[in-house]
């Protein structure tokens, strides 16, 4: 059992971050062993937000040499960009382990991204114009405090609350995923897909990546190859219904849309809100009422109904 939840502000900007937390938050005792969300804020023209990470936040644990081990993994993500002729404008090492770049004058951020992952241990959590993908373990409260997300300004944003049960406790296994290499899109999920080895290959034979086991990463990898390949987000989310096998219910969200799925069986939860300006969605109304205190309308999408919408 885990939790989902997204909103998303029309024509405007607000506190996605906090609004997220309070969210997530709500949802808490759908998954306490981590938290994610992928939050939307304004982009700048050339300018790239690249998340990552440099280890799993247990490895600290291992001892004093694992320090220099991340210091070494963080000097080589520097050298490469320096190769590639990048241009840092800021980098924060939010936690040891855990840095957000701003960078500008890159030439193929695919090419870029998949040299990064060569060092062993660095994987990238999100990279695109508005995208900034922020996981760990703990519950939202935690993540949100040691990640600075309460002050976050933003137009949408998706989150997470995992209760871990066919893969670890780490990082890795830890909702968003992020759509490699496609920028500026992000999936959650909560359900089980059943063919996910099956689709997972057909994924990886036409050259994509995996950094997990987790069958909600296959939904982001899927997401990005329709997309890639010219087709709408709502094309998608249909067409995942048909090819994908399982009960589940699922957002993506890319720059400027926020689009939720759910199986032929409806068999996952989803509460909905929608007014003229604000559509906000989550498995439970109480994750909902967190952020609308005040009497609200709320409906449960059908099975196999597909929605979405534009920031």
């Amino acid at each position: 059992m885990c939790g989902i939840a997204g909103l998303i502000h029309k024509g405007k900007s607000a506190n996605v971050g906090s609004e997220m937390t309070l969210m997530l938050q709500a949802l808490k005792h759908r998954g306490p062993d981590s938290t994610g969300y992928a939050v939307y804020g304004e982009p700048k023209e050339g300018e790239y937000i690249m998340r990552l990470k440099v280890a799993e936040a247990e490895d600290r644990a291992r001892g004093h040499s694992v320090h220099k081990l991340i210091s070494d993994r963080i000097a080589a993500v520097d050298e490469i960009l320096g190769e590639h002729d990048v241009t840092v404008k800021s980098k924060n090492a939010v936690t040891e382990y855990a840095l957000r770049y701003v960078l500008s004058d890159i030439d193929d951020t695919g090419k870029l991204a998949g040299r990064l992952e060569e060092i062993e241990g660095v994987e990238i959590l999100s990279f695109g114009n508005g995208l900034e993908l922020i996981k760990d373990l703990g519950d939202a409260t935690v993540v949100s405090n040691q990640y600075g997300l309460n002050e976050f300004k933003g137009t949408h944003g998706i989150g997470h609350t995992r209760m871990a049960t066919e893969s670890d406790v780490d990082i890795k296994s830890a909702h968003p995923y992020w759509a490699f290499p496609y920028n500026d899109v992000s999936v959650v999920h909560n359900g089980q897909i059943t063919n996910y080895w099956i689709m997972r290959r057909e994924m990886e034979r036409k050259g994509h990546r995996f950094m997990s086991n987790c069958d909600s990463e296959l939904l982001a990898v899927y997401t990005a190859h329709n997309l890639a390949n010219g087709v709408s987000l709502e094309d998608s989310l249909k067409q995942s219904i048909q090819e994908i096998d399982g009960v589940f219910t699922y957002l993506v969200a890319t720059k400027d849309q926020l689009g939720m799925a759910k199986d032929t069986m409806a068999a996952k939860p989803l509460v909905l809100y929608e007014s003229d300006d604000l559509i906000a969605m989550a498995s439970e109304e109480v994750a909902i009422r967190a952020i609308l205190p005040e009497e609200i309308d709320t409906t449960d999408p059908y099975d196999e109904e597909v929605r979405v919408w534009q920031a």
